[in-house]
């Protein structure tokens, strides 16, 4: 995927810090508004109806400016999760850096952080992150639905896949706590085992989500199958137009087999802070995110499956 254009604009907010609905509950930090690397699925395109921005997503970045935390500390215990709806390592971070700063300001605080990505320039900061992990809890995450790079490059404009996953890597090995999110995962085309085996010595965490798909994206996602993959069609329209669910229950089932197979825990809508054995990390089972969201990781869904 080509990289767009990027419209830059610099916003002034009264505090990064935001309350969060997501199922890990907390805060959720953004330190920037939209994200250049344009997820032709990315949930995150809703935002657009409250910033004000007319332009497609992927093409604008507002650089956030906030009064510094001053009192970090408040945060001890509480789970933020760094970049709910951006990238906070997105290309341009290499030179506004307020992922960087916000890192700065929180680590004393003896926060639960968790850092979403799919990039490569996590490791700038490095030595930084060691810093945080010896006062907070830390994990960074890194977002991998596809081992194909001729897919993930119809989807995106970040990262290679090679590229996040030797950056897990890394990171692990700097004694970190790292998760491989496998997030969409789309019917019929993400082989979630393939995936497992590939990060499995470098993650301590495997988190399962579903495609979901609503809002202005939906049709060409689903224009995209019809062109590239026509024989997903009747899947694609059993689950996104009819709203069957067995595809996805029959994953969740494969997934526990896969888990036990691998003397792996299974767990449902939860993440325990643990470092796991290498080759065994914890499977967290976040399919149907939509029923556990704002659940504050309990462990438990809204309605039965």
């Amino acid at each position: 995927m080509e990289t767009a254009e990027i419209k830059l604009n610099h916003i002034e907010t009264k505090s990064v810090m935001t309350k969060s609905n997501t199922p890990l509950g907390g805060y959720s930090v953004n330190p920037y508004v939209g994200c250049p690397h344009a997820c032709r699925y990315c949930y995150a395109s809703f935002m657009k109806r409250f910033t004000g921005h007319t332009e497609p997503w992927g093409t604008f970045l507002d650089v956030k400016h906030w009064p510094a935390i001053k009192d970090a500390k408040k945060y001890a215990g509480q789970k933020i999760v760094i970049g709910t709806v951006t990238d906070g390592y997105n290309p341009l971070e290499e030179t506004y850096e307020n992922t960087r700063r916000l890192l700065e300001e929180l680590k004393d605080s003896g926060g639960d952080i968790v850092i979403c990505t799919k990039s490569d320039l996590v490791l700038r900061d490095l030595d930084l992150l060691k810093e945080v992990n010896e006062k907070c809890q830390l994990t960074v995450s890194w977002s991998v639905n596809t081992l194909d790079e001729e897919f993930r490059n119809d989807m995106d404009a970040a990262a290679s896949i090679e590229c996040r996953l030797s950056a897990m890597k890394k990171v692990y090995d700097a004694g970190i706590r790292t998760i491989c999110f496998i997030s969409p995962v789309f019917p019929g085309i993400t082989d979630i085992e393939a995936i497992f085996e590939r990060a499995k010595d470098q993650c301590d965490l495997i988190w399962l989500e579903n495609l979901n798909l609503r809002g202005g994206f939906k049709a060409d996602i689903m224009n995209y199958i019809a062109e590239k993959h026509p024989e997903l069609v009747p899947l694609y329209d059993s689950i996104y137009n009819k709203k069957e669910r067995s595809y996805f229950e029959n994953l969740e089932r494969k997934a526990r087999e896969m888990a036990e197979r691998n003397g792996c825990r299974f767990v449902d809508n939860e993440t325990p802070y643990e470092r796991v054995e290498k080759g065994h990390p914890t499977i967290v089972d976040y399919f149907y995110h939509e029923e556990v969201r704002g659940t504050q990781n309990s462990g438990q869904r809204r309605t039965n499956k």
